[in-house]
């Protein structure tokens, strides 16, 4: 029987064989799993979520430690008002600071403080374990298989690529 496309009414499922059932369960596991694993260490440390390191993270590599609220956002693939809320509780830790982006006053910056820069090379190297007990636990073929599948799934954005 052919199928056709997922909401079609008149078509049968295509169910998962063994092989794809494993792949998918595997699949589903890493996503439930590893922030937590990732997180905390971070929380138990740094009293940060994987989420705040990830925007402290990103300000920090980025040109004059700072960036525009929508580009943070993307990175960290969260909302805006999720980011939004996020860096609200970082300024208030004094680790960030938002400011009008002088270039086009539409747009919002997110900038590293002094303090800022301090907490993400303090907590760099806790992530760093982490997720380095993950990875060295692949060979580099498995760690290539894994950045080949992010970007056919598209789950990597593409300038991280």
């Amino acid at each position: 029987m052919t199928t056709g496309p997922a909401d079609a009414p008149d078509t049968e499922p295509r169910w998962l064989d063994a092989d794809d059932k494993a792949a998918w369960t595997g699949l589903v596991s890493l996503i439930m799993l590893l922030p937590a694993r990732l997180e905390s260490p971070l929380q138990h440390a740094h009293g940060m979520t994987l989420f705040e390191y990830l925007v402290l993270s990103h300000v920090s590599e980025a040109p004059g430690r700072r960036l525009r609220m929508s580009e943070l956002a993307f990175l960290t693939n969260g909302s805006l008002s999720r980011l939004s809320n996020v860096v609200k509780r970082l300024e208030k830790r004094g680790w960030m600071a938002r400011s009008p982006d002088p270039d086009d006053g539409r747009y919002t910056l997110a900038e590293l403080t002094g303090a800022g820069v301090a907490v993400v090379r303090d907590a760099a190297p806790t992530h760093l374990r982490t997720v380095r007990d993950v990875l060295d636990r692949l060979d580099a073929g498995d760690r290539a298989a894994l950045a080949r599948i992010a970007a056919t799934l598209q789950v990597r954005p593409a300038d991280l690529i």
